[in-house]
C-alpha cells in the first residue's frame, strides 16, 4: 500500500475511534449528570424608584432604601459555593429612563482595597462588582457592567451562546463610587437606550447575577447564585429579576460628529534626503446610532472617523508561517460584533482598511438574531492563504463590503445560523455563504458545526502581484467540534476541513487545503481550603492533519499541567512531539514551553512564557532549534502611575551556528490624571540580527526600529473625546544609527449627542 494510501486510510479511521470515544463518555456519565437535582432558580420583583437618584456614589436617597436588595453570598471561586468571606449588597431599581443599580462591598480592612484610576476597560485587577443583564432572558447573551471602588468603568457582552466575550463594546452609562471607613459604595446608572431588551412595553424578566472580585492573597469571586463548575453554560443558571412595566428606550437616537486633523513627516530618500513636511490633512465625519426598537438598532456612518490612537502589541514576524493576527480597534466595527460571530471566523473587519461609508443593523426579534452592514473601502487588503503560507497585499482598489448574519434560538441552549459576506469592486469578488449549529442538549455536552462555501475571482494588477490564477475559483471549508464536559474532567473532539481553494477575504483564514481532526481529554482537581493550589488541570491531546491529495502534513501530541494558586499565580509546562511535513520535507521535534504569573504584592504582577526545542527554518526549509522567552512586568505607583514592560527574545539555531536572533521591547506608561483624563507615552523597539554566511540569500545582517507615541487623551464617554497625540517612527541597521523615517502630530475630537 502507498504512503498517500495509508494516510488516507489514518484519518478516517482516526475520527471513528474519536467519535467512539466521546460517545462512550456521554454514555458513562449521562446518569449521573441527570440524577443531579437541578438548583431551583430565584425569582425577585424589582420596583421603580420612590425618588430622584443622583449619581454620586453616596446612598443617601430613599430609593435605595426602597429598592430590591440582594446580597451576594457566594464564594464561587477558589471555594465551590461557599459562604462568601465578605458582605456585599447589591440594590436594584429603575426610574424611566435609567436601570439604578448600587453596591455596598464591606471590607474587614478597608487600607486593603486595590483601587486606581484607569482607563475604560482597564481596571480588572482591582476590586470590582459587577450586575450581569440577560435582558431576553434566554441564557444565551448578557451585558455586564463593572465598576471599581473609583467608579472606573468597564463594559462587556457574554456572548454564552457563540462561546464570545467581547469587552470592546462600549456603552455611555454613568457610575461613581467611593472608599469608606466599612469597604466602598458604587452606584451605577444605565440608560435603558444604551441596551436591547423585550419589545412590547409590558413586565419584563431577566436573567441576572452580581458579582464581586475580591483580590488579596488569593482574587475570591463571590456572586448572587452557587455555580455548577461542570455545566457547559453560565447564563443558563441564572436567577431572575421581573418588572421594568411600560419602560421604553425612548427616541435612542445618537450622533457623534468627529474633527481629525493631522501632520505626517516623511524621509522619503531614506536615509539621507531630508525630513519633508507633509500637508495637514482634515476630516470631519458623523457616525450616527437609532435605536429603531428596544431590540434592534440602526448605524449609520459618512466619512466615518476610524483613526487609530493606540499602537498594535509589538509582534516580530521573523520565520513565521502564517499571517500574523491583529484584533480590531475602531469603534464603529467594534459596536454589535458578537452578532456577527461564527466557528469560522469568516468576518474580521480589520480586512476593511479605509472605508467612505458605512451602514449597520443589529437587533433581536423573539428566537431571530440578525445583523447586516455595508461599507465602501477605498483600499483593498488581501490575505491569500495556503496549506504552507499565506501572502499578503495592498491594492488602491474600491470595493463593497457586506455582511448579513442570522442566527434562531432552538431549545433552551442550541441555536441555528447563516451568514453571507460579499466583496467586490474593480474585477474582483469573493463572496462566502455558510450555514452553522451549535446544539447544548444538556449541561454537559455540547456540539458546533459549521459549513462554508466560497466563490472568488481575483484582479489583474492582484493576479500580477501575488502570482493569483486567473477565472472564477470554488472550494469548500467545514469545521466540527464536540466536547463533553462535567467538573473534574472533560473530553473532546474537531474536524476541520478546507478546501485549497477556499478563500474568506473579510474574515481570517490564514491556511487552506488541509484536513485536521484533533481530540483529547483533561482532568481537574480542585483543591480546599489550606491546599497549596486552587485548581490543577491536566490536558492529553493529539492531533493529526494532512493536505487535500491525502498527504501528511502533520501528526502530533502533546500534553500540559495547568496550576492555580495563591498570590493570584498561575503556571503551566507543555511537552509536545509532532512529524511535520514542510515542502515534502518532513521534521521530527520534540519541544517544551513553561508560562508563570503572580502578583508578590498588590501592585506589582510578573509574567513569564518560554519555549525550547526543535524548530523548522522555513525560508530554508532545514531543521533548527528555537529559543523563546518572553517576560512581563505591570507595576502601580500609586493611584494613577501605571508602567508596563514587555520583552521578547528569539533565536533559531541551524547547523553551523546561530542562524537569527530578534528582540522585541515595548514599554507603556501612563498617568491617569482621573477617570476621564491621561497622558499616555508607548516606546516600541526591535532588533533583529542575522548570520548572513548561514542563508543562501542576501541578508541585511542588522535591523532596528524604533516607535515612540505620545497621547493625551480627555474621554467624557466613549464618543465625547479629545486627542492630542505625536508619533515617531525610526530605522536602522548593522551601519546606520537609528534614523528617524517619520513623525506625525494628530488631534481628534468628538462629541455624542444622545435624545
Amino acid at each position: 500500500m502507498s504512503r498517500k494510501v495509508r494516510v488516507m486510510h489514518h484519518l478516517p479511521r482516526l475520527a471513528v475511534w474519536l467519535a467512539l470515544a466521546s460517545a462512550a463518555a456521554l454514555v458513562g456519565t449521562r446518569a449521573a449528570a441527570q440524577d443531579r437535582p437541578p438548583r431551583e432558580k430565584r425569582r425577585w420583583a424589582v420596583t421603580a424608584a420612590t425618588s430622584p437618584v443622583t449619581v454620586d456614589g453616596v446612598l443617601d436617597e430613599p430609593a435605595w432604601s426602597d429598592a430590591l436588595r440582594l446580597e451576594l453570598a457566594y464564594e464561587v471561586r477558589p471555594g465551590e459555593n461557599i459562604p462568601a468571606p465578605v458582605t456585599t449588597e447589591m440594590m436594584i431599581t429603575y426610574d424611566r429612563s435609567r436601570l439604578l443599580v448600587a453596591f455596598v462591598a464591606h471590607d474587614p480592612d478597608p487600607s486593603q482595597i486595590r483601587a486606581h484610576f484607569t482607563d475604560r476597560d482597564q481596571a480588572w485587577e482591582d476590586d470590582i462588582v459587577q450586575v450581569v443583564l440577560d435582558t431576553f432572558n434566554d441564557g444565551r447573551r448578557a451585558y455586564e457592567f463593572t465598576c471599581n471602588p473609583l467608579g472606573v468603568q468597564t463594559d462587556a457582552i457574554n456572548d454564552d451562546a457563540g462561546g464570545s466575550y467581547d469587552e470592546s463594546w462600549d456603552a455611555i452609562w454613568a457610575s461613581a463610587g467611593r472608599i469608606t471607613a466599612a469597604g466602598y459604595q458604587v452606584e451605577m446608572a444605565i440608560p435603558f437606550n444604551q441596551i436591547r431588551f423585550q419589545p412590547g412595553g409590558g413586565e419584563q424578566v431577566w436573567g441576572v447575577d452580581g458579582v464581586r472580585s475580591w483580590p488579596r492573597r488569593d482574587t475570591h469571586h463571590i456572586g448572587l447564585w452557587p455555580r455548577d463548575r461542570g455545566a457547559n453554560t453560565y447564563l443558563g443558571q441564572a436567577d431572575t429579576i421581573v418588572g421594568f412595566a411600560g419602560v421604553t428606550p425612548g427616541r435612542n437616537l445618537e450622533l457623534a460628529p468627529t474633527l481629525t486633523a493631522s501632520r505626517t513627516d516623511r524621509r522619503e530618500d531614506f536615509p539621507h534626503g531630508p525630513l519633508e513636511s507633509g500637508p495637514v490633512e482634515t476630516e470631519v465625519g458623523l457616525t450616527g446610532r437609532w435605536g429603531v426598537t428596544p431590540s434592534v438598532t440602526l448605524s449609520a456612518a459618512a466619512n466615518p472617523d476610524f483613526s487609530q490612537v493606540e499602537a498594535d502589541a509589538l509582534q516580530l514576524e521573523v520565520n513565521q508561517q502564517f499571517a500574523l493576527f491583529y484584533p480590531e480597534k475602531r469603534p464603529f466595527f467594534l459596536e454589535g460584533v458578537d452578532y456577527f460571530s461564527t466557528p469560522i471566523q469568516l468576518l474580521h473587519t480589520r480586512s476593511i482598511a479605509d472605508p467612505s461609508a458605512a451602514l449597520k443593523v443589529t437587533g433581536r426579534q423573539g428566537p431571530h438574531t440578525f445583523g447586516l452592514f455595508s461599507a465602501e473601502d477605498q483600499i483593498t487588503n488581501l490575505l491569500v492563504p495556503g496549506v504552507e503560507g499565506s501572502v499578503e497585499g495592498s491594492f488602491d482598489l474600491n470595493t463593497i463590503d457586506t455582511v448579513g448574519r442570522y442566527r434562531r434560538d432552538v431549545g433552551a441552549g442550541s441555536t441555528v445560523g447563516a451568514m453571507l459576506t460579499d466583496r467586490e469592486g474593480g474585477g474582483y469578488f469573493n463572496r462566502v455563504v455558510s450555514l452553522d449549529a451549535r446544539w447544548r442538549p444538556n449541561d454537559a455536552d455540547s456540539l458546533t458545526l459549521d459549513l462554508a462555501g466560497s466563490a472568488t475571482r481575483y484582479a489583474e494588477e492582484m493576479i500580477a502581484e501575488l502570482g493569483l490564477p486567473r477565472g472564477e475559483i470554488r472550494d469548500h471549508a467545514a469545521s466540527a467540534s464536540y466536547r463533553h464536559s462535567v467538573r473534574d474532567w472533560a473530553v473532546f473532539a474537531s474536524l476541520i476541513d478546507r478546501g485549497e481553494d477556499f478563500r474568506a477575504d473579510l474574515g481570517f483564514v490564514s491556511q487552506v487545503g488541509f484536513r485536521r481532526v484533533t481530540g483529547g481529554a483533561e482532568r481537574h482537581w480542585w483543591g480546599e481550603p489550606g491546599d497549596p493550589f486552587n485548581w490543577l488541570g491536566l490536558t492529553a491531546s493529539l492531533r493529526y492533519a494532512e493536505d487535500q491529495d491525502g498527504n501528511l502534513l502533520e501528526r502530533w501530541a502533546g500534553a500540559w499541567l495547568s496550576y492555580e494558586g495563591p498570590l493570584e499565580s498561575s503556571a503551566g509546562v507543555g511537552l509536545y512531539a509532532d512529524t511535520v511535513v514542510f515542502r515534502e520535507v518532513a521534521f521530527d521535534r520534540l519541544s517544551a514551553d513553561l508560562y508563570f504569573e503572580m502578583r508578590p504584592i498588590a501592585d506589582l504582577e510578573v509574567e513569564l512564557f518560554a519555549a525550547y526545542g526543535d524548530a523548522i527554518d522555513y525560508a530554508e526549509v532545514r531543521p533548527g532549534t528555537s529559543t523563546l522567552v518572553e517576560p512581563e512586568l505591570s507595576y502601580r505607583l500609586g493611584r494613577h502611575l501605571s508602567l508596563e514592560l514587555a520583552h521578547s527574545f528569539s533565536a533559531l539555531d541551524v547547523d553551523g551556528g546561530r542562524l537569527f536572533e530578534a528582540y522585541a521591547s515595548e514599554a507603556r506608561v501612563v498617568y491617569q490624571l482621573n477617570r476621564s483624563a491621561l497622558v499616555r507615552l508607548i516606546l516600541q523597539r526591535s532588533d533583529i540580527r542575522r548570520s548572513p554566511e548561514l542563508h543562501t540569500e542576501p541578508v541585511e545582517p542588522r535591523t532596528r526600529d524604533l516607535l515612540a507615541q505620545l497621547l493625551l487623551s480627555y474621554k467624557v464617554n466613549p464618543q465625547t473625546v479629545v486627542f492630542l497625540g505625536y508619533s515617531d517612527g525610526r530605522a536602522g541597521d548593522s551601519e546606520l544609527p537609528l534614523t528617524r523615517t517619520d513623525r506625525t502630530f494628530f488631534v481628534k475630537l468628538g462629541y455624542a449627542w444622545l435624545w
